[in-house]
């Protein structure tokens, strides 16, 4: 027997309230995601021996691949905490895992404890982006659900334009990590400002049922389609996006590269930020299968572009990354939406954790070669071209996909 859904009951004032927590904390963890990318050049050359250069890029490699490690292993356990516990304490543990960490790593004294630092923090961002997604996905009224998933998928984005921001004013790496600080605050605020889901309560008998029900056969093929899609773009993109920092590096020659630096992650995050912010619309105009192949396909002429056409750092180049930005912004905006209404609300978390994480495996280990294998591939620039082509299966991908078909219980 089925529990009956219980209508919307929430006042405006509090989903507006609901909804600024989950979308700061998501900003919170954007910075946190990508403060570490800006700083890292400057943080190895500190925390490595002098006599030690060539050890740069396999560290980096490391720290990277790690946080990424953290980011899936978040994604998947808060997700299933977050089934099982409920939505409210699922969202307040991702913030705390971000704020502690984050703010730990102001003080580390060896690149070896940044990287164990890396990889907590990554689990702290990769539960917020679950977390908050599923909160706001069964608390939102229907009539206007899509168009602020598509906006709460812009958090990252805006947080690596604050990442950028802090790297451009502030040059000590420790001074930046101190922001860790807020999150905490705004870990506190949510105990007093969060409620639980009401769609989550009214299914909690079931809940305490099952376990891995979202393996069932009748939902097998939507979570293999949804890991696929999701970590196709999440493996091309981070691979981009942990290294653009040092591949823009590489084009400085007047300069340290540190306002380079900055400027690159701002105007990365500026385009995806208008990407999410659009994403809604877009799918709506042009349904979700040709709004991903749009996505997918862009995303990859642009890697194209800027990788393999851009000999020097020009104004152009920086557009060709906030292109690169916009369809990946634009993508996020879109599968927020689209995959956790592919599953039951007893599973919802877990499912849509597990679509959006298990592709970090993969995308961890295509930071860590990045790293490794960038001498072998003739220079960053052919490093990263190689690996956009994974964009190319996700769409492929795309074409056996279904269009949005909700379930909602």
């Amino acid at each position: 027997m089925q529990t009956a859904i219980p209508s919307n009951p929430r006042t405006s004032a509090y989903l507006y309230s609901m909804y600024s927590i989950c979308f700061l904390s998501g900003v919170l963890g954007g910075i946190s995601a990508t403060l570490m990318s800006s700083y890292l050049p400057i943080t190895l050359t500190e925390l490595l021996p002098a006599t030690a250069p060539q050890l740069i890029d396999k560290a980096s490699a490391i720290i990277n691949s790690l946080y990424l490690f953290g980011m899936m292993a978040g994604g998947l356990l808060l997700g299933f905490f977050s089934d099982r516990m409920g939505r409210k304490p699922g969202v307040q543990l991702s913030i705390v895992f971000i704020g502690v960490f984050t703010f730990l790593t102001a003080f580390a004294e060896s690149w070896q404890l940044v990287a164990a630092l890396r990889f907590l923090t990554g689990v702290g961002v990769g539960g917020i982006l679950v977390t908050t997604t599923i909160l706001v996905a069964e608390e939102w009224p229907d009539k206007s659900r899509n168009v602020v998933l598509g906006i709460l998928s812009t958090t990252i984005p805006i947080g690596i334009f604050a990442a950028g921001l802090i790297t451009y004013f502030i040059s000590n790496w420790r001074t930046g990590f101190l922001i860790g600080i807020a999150p905490l605050a705004l870990g506190m605020l949510s105990h007093f400002y969060l409620e639980e889901s009401a769609r989550w309560k009214a299914r909690l008998p079931e809940q305490q049922s099952d376990t891995i029900a979202f393996f069932h056969p009748s939902l097998v093929s939507d979570l293999i389609i949804g890991c696929i899609i999701y970590g196709s773009m999440l493996i091309g993109l981070w691979a981009i996006f942990s290294w653009l920092p040092t591949w823009v590096q590489t084009l400085v020659h007047n300069s340290d590269g540190q306002k380079e630096r900055g400027l690159s992650m701002m105007l990365f995050a500026t385009g995806g930020l208008v990407g999410g912010f659009v994403s809604g619309w877009v799918s709506n105009f042009l349904g979700i299968k040709r709004a991903l192949l749009l996505c997918y396909a862009a995303v990859f002429a642009f890697s194209f572009i800027l990788f393999k056409l851009n000999p020097s750092l020009t104004i152009y180049s920086y557009l060709e990354m906030a292109g690169i930005a916009f369809f990946f912004g634009m993508s996020q905006g879109i599968l927020n939406v689209y995959i956790p209404e592919l599953f039951p609300t007893r599973v919802r978390s877990s499912a849509t954790g597990f679509c959006f994480n298990i592709g970090r495996t993969f995308t961890a280990a295509a930071v860590f070669f990045v790293g490794w294998m960038v001498d072998f591939l003739g220079g960053y620039g052919n490093a990263l071209f190689i690996f956009s082509f994974i964009f190319l299966v996700g769409f492929i991908s795309i074409l056996f996909a279904r269009e949005k078909n909700l379930i909602d219980t």
